[in-house]
């Protein structure tokens, strides 16, 4: 919490930044109410956006004029109020109370209002200029609900803007409203004993302390990280009088100080959205309700969850084999034709031997590397982040949580530890870092190692329904095992850890669930557009680079000795052709690599069915990709992510091996 609630010293003023500075603009508001929406339309930059709370882990800063002038556009976590439950929103009240952000665009969900208004009651308290952004109007709309904008400007004394961001609908009008931004009218009296206390408190704190009203009032709300902090920046001593201040008030107020408090704001929220709001004596019928109650319930949940996976299964084998067919015949065949004929000589030989092997050989960087990543893998990962952007639109991925919930239970993850696991079906990295908010070391501890474990992320997945869907009549039966093992894996850690682990203190259940909605086609399009743009950006550097490297391995002589001294592990104990490690040195580097070594493998007819099966298994389990071990790192410690990384390696070689023998003893004595 360091520089929280400080003023800059004199000779800076604590007033709106200084005409030569660059004016703020923080995007605060509930979780899943549209702010990286409007950040991405305000500022021309993108952030993945998506329908379900926590998409947003950090903040996100970017510069970008507005009506002629130059701000800087701050996109925040999820914040529910002032007073702080957890790490990730005592980061965006450290951001509020460090740095006095000029302008503050509070984004409300229509279909929240009341409760965004207990967060806009806080921050009005704050005396920073402010505009809300009324988001999500036409779902309100269709359910026969009405909101006043305009009442609701007039009572909060600040502009408000109606908008549809997933559409940029109002953004103009917000971007106009920017300019108009005000302080807003301070709503609630709290009664002469309290206000009276709340001034006498704010007299008493240090100079520098900022927002001294709103630090009075967390400190009758015995906010624990505010009076942590003010004792570690100021003194047991100073901090010790203060709190005898505090606890006098609250002793000359009859009733618990912090329900009266919080009463009469919770009066205002009703007042004011009862005083805004009209509402159709009849409704429609909403099937997003009742498929919202389905895709959690324990019976009905598990054949819709089943429906998604062979929808996106289905879709992964059939379109993206078929424009991997039409990416190879019209740029793969045609490129590697020209090369040879250029390297070719009028007898047949191949002319410079070793820059055709460079190019275009087995470890070509044109073949193994451009090619790998732009025939192989992208049409793949085009056609499953179209339909893993559906899913996370229509906001089916809290539901998921709730479904797999009884699961996680039992093997030590409760609360908050859950969602995590379910979002490192997207990216793994950003799954890891969201464990920050975990309290319990214990649930941290599982929760970093399971995602990292046996959980494959979205391109990982992609690629391994690829690789699968290659084995024509057996591709679900190989499906239903690769992915029951690897289900039955993560299980059995989770209970392993579980049971090595002390208890420690678990975290409650408190899953928000946003509303199944109908999503819009372009802004899926839009996602999948960035997230192969990223893929692109990060990985294709990455697949040259291991190319290359392999084939200098390979020349020197290296990749042979590797592969003699792992024959005994990788062929008698895997029971995997010898080339396989060519596919596990290029998990060091990037999992899709590796994936698409095996799918060309597949094509070649060099893995049958049980080997498919045991190389995706092991493929997913082995090395973390290197952000997700990072991020490990960050969350656990440098020796404690590591020793993860190590005992995940290992035990991948274990699990793949058992598994080899399984089936070769059973399904291997009618299949092969």
């Amino acid at each position: 919490m360091a520089g929280i609630l400080t003023r800059k010293k004199k000779g800076n003023s604590d007033s709106p930044s200084n005409a030569t500075e660059v004016k703020k603009i923080a995007i605060v508001g509930l979780p899943n109410t549209g702010k990286s929406l409007i950040f991405n339309n305000l500022t021309g930059e993108y952030t993945l956006v998506a329908n379900y709370p926590l998409t947003t882990v950090e903040m996100k800063r970017t510069r970008c004029h507005i009506d002629g002038e130059l701000y800087e556009v701050i996109d925040t976590p999820g914040l529910h109020c002032l007073y702080i439950h957890s790490e990730e929103e005592l980061v965006v009240r450290d951001m509020i109370f460090s740095e006095k952000p000029d302008i503050i665009i509070q984004c409300i969900d229509a279909n929240q209002l009341k409760q965004s208004l207990t967060l806009t009651a806080d921050l009005l308290e704050l005396g920073i200029p402010m505009v809300i952004s009324l988001n999500a109007i036409d779902e309100t709309a269709r359910r026969g609900i009405w909101i006043d904008s305009g009442g609701l400007s007039r009572h909060l004394g600040i502009p408000v803007i109606e908008s549809i961001a997933v559409n940029g609908l109002g953004t103009n009008q917000l971007k106009a409203a920017i300019g108009k931004a005000r302080v807003g009218k301070w709503p609630v009296k709290y009664g002469e004993i309290i206000d009276n206390g709340i001034s006498a408190i704010a007299s008493e704190l240090p100079e520098d302390v900022r927002f001294k009203r709103k630090a009075a009032v967390l400190l009758l709300l015995d906010d624990p990280f505010l009076v942590d902090y003010l004792t570690k920046k100021y003194g047991v001593e100073k901090i010790a009088q203060l709190t005898e201040q505090v606890n006098r008030i609250k002793k000359q107020f009859r009733a618990n100080i912090g329900h009266a408090i919080n009463n009469k704001r919770s009066r205002w929220v009703e007042e004011l959205a009862e005083n805004t709001t009209r509402k159709q004596k009849v409704t429609p019928g909403e099937f997003s309700k009742a498929f919202g109650r389905l895709s959690r319930h324990p019976v009905f949940g598990i054949p819709i969850l089943i429906f998604f996976l062979l929808m996106t299964f289905m879709l992964v084998v059939h379109v993206a084999g078929f424009l991997d067919g039409i990416l190879s015949a019209t740029l793969l065949d045609p490129t590697i034709g020209l090369i040879e004929g250029f390297f070719k000589a009028e007898d047949g030989s191949i002319k410079a031997q070793f820059w055709y092997d460079f190019l275009v050989g087995h470890y070509g960087v044109l073949t193994l590397g451009l090619f790998n990543a732009i025939v192989t893998v992208l049409p793949i990962l085009s056609v499953f982040f179209l339909m893993f952007g559906f899913l996370e639109d229509i906001g089916y991925m809290p539901s998921l949580c709730v479904l797999v919930k009884r699961v996680f239970e039992k093997i030590g993850l409760t609360g908050k530890a859950i969602m995590p696991l379910v979002l490192a079906l997207g990216c793994k990295t950003m799954a890891t870092l969201f464990t920050k908010s975990l309290r319990s070391r214990k649930e941290k501890f599982i929760a970093v190692y399971l995602i990292a474990f046996a959980i494959p992320c979205a391109a990982q997945l992609a690629i391994d329904m690829g690789i699968i869907g290659k084995l024509g009549n057996l591709r679900l039966l190989g499906f239903l095992i690769a992915y029951g093992t690897l289900a039955i894996v993560e299980i059995g850690a989770g209970f392993l850890l579980n049971k090595m682990i002390k208890d420690d203190k678990k975290s409650d259940f408190l899953q928000e669930l946003p509303a199944i909605r109908i999503p819009n086609p372009k802004a899926i399009i839009v996602k999948t557009y960035y997230r192969l743009y990223w893929f692109l950006k990060e990985a294709l550097p990455i697949f040259i680079i291991a190319a290359a490297a392999l084939f200098f391995v390979d020349k020197i002589g290296l990749l042979d000795l590797i592969k003699t001294v792992l024959s005994p592990v990788v062929v008698g104990w895997l029971g995997l052709p010898l080339d396989i490690v060519d596919a596990l040195i290029l998990s060091l580097a990037r999992h899709e690599a590796a994936a698409g070594l095996l799918l060309n493998m597949v094509d070649a007819g060099a893995l049958n069915f049980i080997q498919c099966i045991v190389a995706v298994v092991i493929t997913t389990m082995f090395v973390p990709c290197f952000a997700n071990i990072v991020a490990m790192c960050k969350q656990m410690g440098v020796k404690t992510g590591i020793a993860m990384a190590v005992a995940i390696n290992m035990s991948s070689f274990v699990l793949a091996g058992i598994l080899n023998w399984i089936l070769v003893f059973t399904v291997g004595r009618w299949i092969l």
